[in-house]
């Protein structure tokens, strides 16, 4: 016996459980019910696909024009991460050029989609109230186009707000949670374009 009393290290720093705010969760549950929905809406366009008896038909569908305002969806996921990651790392110019480009491309994707229903309605007389397909096909996408427009308007008042300095990487919540929607109405949108676009026409 020494007396010296023998030591045990430190056992490990147990990690904190990450939890979801209340925010997160009702974006959550706001993207589970926005799932149904469109669910209902693609499901229905699907039934009735090859159901009228006169045209026009989806055979009328630009996919030139359409694919090229999916780029531009598409390519604004990508935007929008980085200007997250810009915001988290500090830098306020990269957050503004990403975050300007994400709201440029949603722009674009609705002046498209805009071009197409004008083209449509004046060249094929295809309207809402027509057939079937029109009654489906404008829904769907009309919708679609209206969660975009809400997508747009909401990240222009984000952006207004950071150029008032009230968003930070600190308090970036809302910045997360519209990248959420974003992304969720990017991921729709393709499946919107498999079924009307190509599935079936």
């Amino acid at each position: 016996m020494t007396g010296e009393m023998t030591t045990f290290p430190a056992p490990p720093p147990v990690p904190q459980e990450r939890r979801l705010s209340t925010y997160q969760w009702g974006m959550i549950t706001f993207l589970v019910s926005e799932v149904a929905f469109f669910s209902t809406l693609i499901v229905t366009y699907v039934i009735y696909i090859g159901k009228d008896v006169s045209g026009p038909t989806p055979a009328i569908l630009s996919l030139p024009l359409v694919v090229c305002t999916t780029i531009c969806l598409l390519a604004s996921s990508g935007t929008i991460h980085l200007a997250e990651k810009s915001l988290s790392a500090g830098s306020r110019s990269g957050f503004f050029l990403w975050w300007s480009a994400t709201i440029a491309l949603g722009v674009l994707f609705l002046l498209g989609t805009a071009y197409e229903w004008n083209d449509l309605i004046t060249h094929d007389g295809l309207t809402i109230s027509r057939n079937l397909f029109g009654t489906t096909y404008y829904t769907l996408v009309g919708f679609h186009a209206l969660h975009v427009t809400a997508g747009v308007i909401l990240m222009s008042i984000i952006l207004a707000l950071a150029a008032g300095r009230q968003i930070t990487g600190n308090h970036s919540v809302g910045v997360q949670l519209t990248s959420w929607y974003w992304h969720f109405v990017d991921v729709v949108w393709v499946v919107v374009f498999t079924v009307v676009y190509l599935i079936g026409r």
